[in-house]
């Protein structure tokens, strides 16, 4: 991609001078050797051997002056080129600089022209984007209709606007979400006519994610200072209440005093089950570390939901490989998610239906799992979506609001992440990244469907 321009070739002013003073020279002899001739013509036909000499002197005088002019001009020519070589060396030099530092420049650019149309592409922008072979082809068709990147693209050829450090989401052809960082910026020729404009890009995904990691390691501690500072006063006087409760129980009471009894215990026991909940949340998980293989824990986790949903229909396709971590909490994470999705299409009109599907990747020298549980259920909807991994929300009528809280942690201490989005289709997905230890040999596709295939 050429954006250093070449050059101007530019010739002396002493050269074109010295060739002006040259050629007039030349004139000037012309004229006074041709005037020297007329005036002895008529001498020349009474002398025979004396005029010989000096015609012979005049021409020999004009083709030295000639010759002399002739390699004057000779030497102006051989300056000329040396001149035009170097200013073209230069040029070449600064187009080749040019394209190095573009291509191995770790920021991503490129160049679309008024049309819309890819002209330039740097690596780092095919590596950003997701995306191989970006040139000539229009950004649209590229990138998708409803990219925020094309949008911003079209804004700035429309109306000239930059857009310094905008910070966008990017869905690759992958499906992976990238966070970009991105200046955009109009490119003018003449006048104040866009004629295109020039894009950096830069890849946020793994600073937004460790952003992310960190506020929720520093809401984690405070949610550890203050369970710990209240779940020994709510167990007390939980168990206080409790007791009490069984006491009135068993001395015979009447009917209507053993039924309240009745009541206290269970709600004794709900609130037991919310804070126990939530410890586990706040408290650090203990992490025994050991190889677990994903395949094993997939299948123990669609046979359990199978069983208490027998009319949704679950499938599990793809690879998958081993990481170090926990068998227990991974099963737990899993089980979590699964769960959310047969109850949440437990209702469709044709039947619930949940796909498991595993895909191994690799990003930067490190090998990745990505496991991702389709359902054909209503979806999540824009609220929900944004608030779905918080403490406390749920959007159940007896839920704790604390099952996606807790798979997060799980995956973030695991080193991976867990991320929820509607489908086109229909239905919502949790797509799940783990760090592998050891990929899985082939990609061999697994099936299992609940209740016979129902």
């Amino acid at each position: 991609m050429d954006v250093f321009q070449a050059r101007t070739v530019e010739i002396p002013w002493s050269v074109v001078t010295g060739t002006a003073i040259a050629v007039l020279g030349i004139v000037l002899v012309g004229i006074i050797l041709l005037r020297k001739l007329f005036q002895n013509s008529p001498q020349r036909s009474n002398e025979n051997l004396t005029a010989a000499p000096a015609t012979d002197n005049a021409s020999a005088f004009m083709a030295a002056s000639m010759q002399a002019v002739i390699k004057k001009l000779k030497e102006q020519e051989k300056e000329l080129e040396r001149l035009h070589k170097e200013e073209r060396d230069r040029a070449d030099l600064t187009e080749r600089l040019s394209e190095e530092v573009t291509r191995n420049m770790p920021a991503g650019l490129i160049v679309v022209n008024a049309q819309g149309i890819i002209t330039s592409a740097n690596p780092a922008a095919e590596q950003t984007l997701g995306q191989q072979g970006l040139g000539f082809r229009r950004c649209s068709e590229v990138l998708g209709e409803t990219s925020d990147l094309v949008r911003l693209i079209d804004d700035c050829l429309a109306s000239g606007k930059i857009f310094r450090r905008a910070q966008i989401e990017h869905r690759d052809a992958a499906g992976e979400v990238r966070q970009l960082g991105v200046t955009i910026s109009p490119i003018r020729k003449s006048g104040d006519a866009v004629s295109g404009v020039i894009c950096l890009l830069t890849d946020l995904t793994e600073l937004a994610s460790l952003q992310k990691q960190i506020q929720f390691k520093e809401n984690l501690a405070a949610l550890g200072e203050l369970s710990a500072g209240i779940a020994h006063e709510f167990k007390n006087a939980l168990a206080t209440i409790s007791g009490y409760a069984q006491m009135i129980r068993s001395e015979r009471p009447t009917p209507e005093a053993a039924d309240n009894a009745e009541k206290i215990l269970e709600q004794t026991r709900n609130i037991t089950h919310v804070v126990t909940e939530f410890l586990k949340y706040a408290r650090p998980l203990e992490i025994f570390s050991e190889q677990v293989s994903l395949n094993t824990v997939i299948q123990r986790v669609v046979a359990e939901v199978s069983e208490s949903q027998p009319l949704v229909r679950i499938r599990v396709e793809g690879p998958f490989g081993e990481v170090a971590g926990d068998d227990g909490l991974l099963r737990q994470a899993f089980l979590n998610i699964l769960r959310n999705a047969a109850e949440a299409c437990a209702a469709a009109s044709n039947g619930g239906k949940v796909i498991v599907r595993g895909e191994t990747f690799a990003r930067d020298g490190q090998s990745f799992q990505r496991i991702t549980i389709f359902d054909n259920g209503p979806g999540i909807s824009a609220d929900s979506l944004e608030k779905l991994f918080r403490p406390f929300f749920t959007t159940k009528p007896n839920g704790t609001g604390l099952g996606l809280a807790v798979v997060q942690k799980i995956l973030l201490q695991h080193g991976g992440q867990v991320d929820a989005y509607n489908r086109i289709e229909g239905g919502a997905a949790f797509t799940v990244t783990l760090p592998l230890s050891h990929p899985a040999p082939e990609a061999v596709e697994l099936k299992q469907d609940a209740s016979n295939s129902k």
